[in-house]
Order: structure tokens, then C-alpha cells, then sequence
């Protein structure tokens, strides 16, 4: 199997992964990486296939996503390693924890639950797929197009890190638009597990997000009987940059 692409950051035998969300990629993590990994840490920022600078491949589900992982560690001889996942990646992360437990220390599960989410991301896959990079020929441009699907502005720069230059001239994106486009639903589907994962986990929810109710935390302290969920205050979904700080010290709370 094709490796994932990773930056890591910070040296040592102490390892934490982290998985970023749909239509994101590890660099999305860096600034948080960077502090993490100075507490000692060697902090592995993975793309996730049809994201990123990782392979592309049609088939495209959690049980794939997991056996990328298990290749990636095992490739990269960590035996045992703490687990953060956003998102997508959280999920990603759970469907692993059970799977694979004795590979893992910790998890930290962020902004989503094992629910069924249905997922509001057709303006944006729409837009993506429809760029014409025949016509658009500067990142500005791309942002004009983009506008027309997505007018949230830091949705769009978030979007915006998957374009590159592939040659001089002409710019392409990171993500697999075509199989991604047609994964919502699974991405979206509910964690249904083998077992439950004994292990201390993390969940962090955005105050101002409703990826994880407050019904929810039934079905979590069900499969993660040793979990704990706490809010971070003042953000959204994308919690980790929205309050950096706060995050960071539930983080390094929960690690060390």
C-alpha cells in the first residue's frame, strides 16, 4: 500500500498523530503541532488518502482510513501513540480505538460524536468540482469563483490551502474532488463499534457548534466509558483555531 504523506514536528519516542477533517490536510495543524510537540512530543501531522499531498484512491470509507494508519505506524515502527482526530479525523480515530486499542495510549476526539451527522457540505463540494482551471489563473480569481458557492469567508481560506501550482501558470487542487464528492454519506455515518475502547479519552466541544449535543454524550460514555467531554469556550467547529489557547490547555492537560 501507498504510505501517507506526514510532516513531523518535535523528536523523541512520545508519540501523538494527528488526523485532520473533511477537506482538510495536516498542515491545517501546524501552529497547534508545533506547541505541542515542544511540551516533548514527536508530532505526526498525516493527509489522509484523497487529501493533501497523500495518494488518491476511489475507494474511500473509515475501515480504509484506519488500515492507512495501522500502515503508517507500523512503517514508521510507533508501536503505541496518543490519537487526535478533528472531525472526520475523530471519527477515523474511534472506528481505529477499537479496532486496534493496544496501539493507542490516549484519544482526543474533537468537535464530533459517533452519531450519524448528515453532513451541509454540497455548496462547498459543488463549488470545488466546478473550478475550471483552464480559466482561472490566480488564487484570487479562485476565491471570486468559490464566493458564488461558499460566502463565508474563512471557509473559503480554509478551502483555499488545497490549491497548489502544479506547473507555472496553472493551479490545481490537493483533493480528490470526485471521490470526495460522492463520500458525504460516509463520511457522515454512524461509528458502530465491536467492542467499547477502555482507554482515557478527550472530547472537546465548540461551544458554538452542534456536532455533539448534549444527547449525545449518552452514546459516548456508552463505547468510551472512560471519557470525558469539555467545552471550549468562544468557537465553532474548527475549535483548535478558533481558541487556540484553551484548546492547547485542555490538550496538555489531558497528555501530561
Amino acid at each position: 500500500m501507498t504510505n501517507l504523506y506526514s510532516n513531523i514536528l518535535g523528536e523523541g519516542d512520545k508519540h501523538i498523530i494527528i488526523l485532520h477533517g473533511f477537506l482538510g490536510m495536516g498542515d491545517n495543524w501546524k501552529s497547534q503541532a508545533n506547541i505541542i510537540a515542544s511540551y516533548g512530543f514527536k508530532v505526526h501531522l498525516l493527509d489522509q488518502r484523497n487529501h493533501g499531498r497523500s495518494f488518491w484512491k476511489q475507494e474511500f470509507n473509515y475501515n480504509v482510513l484506519v488500515d492507512d494508519l495501522l500502515v503508517y505506524m507500523n512503517e514508521q515502527n510507533i508501536y503505541r501513540s496518543i490519537l487526535i482526530g478533528h472531525s472526520m479525523g475523530g471519527k477515523t480515530a474511534m472506528v481505529f480505538s477499537f479496532k486496534y486499542p493496544e496501539r493507542l495510549n490516549k484519544l482526543i476526539v474533537i468537535d464530533i460524536s459517533p452519531k450519524k451527522h448528515v453532513s451541509n457540505h454540497d455548496k462547498i463540494l459543488n463549488g470545488l468540482a466546478s473550478f475550471n482551471f483552464d480559466l482561472i489563473k490566480s488564487r484570487k480569481e479562485a476565491d471570486i469563483h468559490l464566493s458564488r458557492y461558499v460566502p463565508e469567508i474563512k471557509v473559503r481560506q480554509f478551502l483555499l490551502k488545497n490549491l497548489f501550482w502544479i506547473s507555472p501558470g496553472k493551479l490545481d487542487l490537493r483533493l480528490n474532488i470526485s471521490v470526495l464528492k460522492n463520500s458525504e454519506k460516509e463520511v457522515g455515518r454512524e461509528i458502530t463499534p465491536m467492542n467499547i475502547y477502555k482507554k482515557p479519552v478527550l472530547f472537546l466541544k465548540g461551544e458554538n457548534s452542534d456536532y455533539i449535543l448534549n444527547k449525545d454524550l449518552i452514546l459516548i460514555d456508552k463505547y468510551f466509558p472512560k471519557s470525558k467531554v469539555e467545552i471550549i469556550k468562544n468557537a465553532g467547529h474548527w475549535l483548535h483555531s478558533e481558541n487556540q489557547k484553551d484548546f492547547i490547555n485542555k490538550v496538555s492537560t489531558f497528555i501530561n
